[in-house]
């Protein structure tokens, strides 16, 4: 269970480990104010730029310094497309990240692909695959070159593992490829809309065209690193840019096969928390098998006198998260089977 978290009572009796930044759908553009598809909700493209800005500038002052930052996908906005702005935009946003003192993983979102092309972003400063673990003997842990996911150690005992949530996907494909047609038949079985991105009337509301979903070889790599975690008593946070799990998330913001990625989760003990961005209102829940889903607040519809963004401090026995502006704390207690 998420606990109001008082700051002033953030270090306790249990021992802290590590910590890392959180941060999700910047969305920044060169554009004024706008509006969601639904008109209801404001987005300040251009303070989205501030608020990183912002959020940089407390990272590398906290006096427990992130060992690294997840930045949890949709970095620039889908309209840079349009105005021929997308490379610019990046520029801007990399260049902020620059001042950062730590690493950044950089998760995938849908806006990177309403900007630039698979191929392009494997080549782009937005793919730190070279910031992967290689496992020794193990090759199995090694993730394929079909999707774009990798693994990482910040803390011994503790793996972070790197989701590509639109590894199936219409989006930042080539619509000749195999790959695309196979994408577009899952996509038309579950959704007859002549607009994709509509989930009206669907019994599944998560098959539409800004989300997408895991391969079955991405979740047998995924299976084999969580056998290995599970093996060598790691704990293991797994990130992604679209959520996995209902009562975290808004219904329509799942990956397409989130129940199989619960599958493959709930099939082993070592997975502590599973952290998303894409549904930009937030959510949080603890499922069933004791895994914390944390999906963060949008930094794209902070308002001026606000931010989105948080530090989670690990801990023996929690993780607690500090969030800024739009992003509560919490207290994340790992399953007692974990605590040794």
């Amino acid at each position: 269970m998420a606990e109001k978290l008082d700051p002033e009572t953030m270090r306790d009796s249990s021992e802290w480990l590590f910590s890392f930044g959180v941060i999700a759908d910047i969305q920044y553009a060169d554009l004024e104010d706008g509006y969601n598809y639904q008109g209801s909700r404001r987005r300040y493209y251009r303070q989205s730029l501030l608020h990183l800005t912002g959020a940089i500038e407390e990272w590398n002052k906290e006096s427990s310094m992130p060992c690294c930052v997840l930045q949890l996908g949709d970095v620039i906005d889908g309209y840079n497309a349009q105005y021929k702005t997308s490379e610019k935009s990046l520029e801007r946003v990399m260049n902020t990240f620059q001042m950062l003192k730590v690493p950044v993983h950089h998760t995938w979102g849908n806006h990177e692909f309403y900007n630039f092309s698979r191929d392009y972003l494997i080549n782009s400063k937005l793919n730190t695959k070279f910031l992967e673990d290689r496992i020794a003997h193990h090759p199995e842990t090694v993730p394929s070159e079909n999707y774009y996911a990798y693994h990482f150690v910040p803390f011994p005992k503790f793996r972070f593992i790197l989701l590509d949530s639109y590894d199936l996907s219409i989006l930042g494909i080539d619509q000749s490829s195999p790959k695309y047609q196979q994408c577009m038949k899952i996509l038309r079985e579950h959704n007859p809309n002549k607009e994709l991105n509509s989930p009206k009337g669907l019994f599944e509301p998560q098959f539409v065209q800004f989300n997408g979903g895991f391969s079955q070889e991405q979740l047998n790599w995924l299976n084999d690193v969580l056998t290995f975690s599970d093996t060598n008593q790691e704990k293991v946070v797994i990130v992604s840019h679209i959520p996995i799990y209902p009562e975290a998330s808004d219904t329509v913001c799942l990956a397409w096969n989130y129940r199989d990625a619960l599958a493959v989760i709930w099939s082993h003990k070592c997975v502590v928390c599973f952290i998303a961005g894409h549904t930009h209102d937030g959510g949080y829940s603890e499922d069933p098998f004791g895994v914390h889903h944390l999906d963060l607040e949008g930094v794209i519809e902070a308002a001026p006198d606000s931010q989105a963004f948080g530090t989670v401090h690990v801990y023996s026995d929690k993780m607690m998260l500090k969030g800024r502006g739009r992003v509560p704390d919490r207290i994340m207690n790992y399953k007692k089977e974990l605590l040794v």
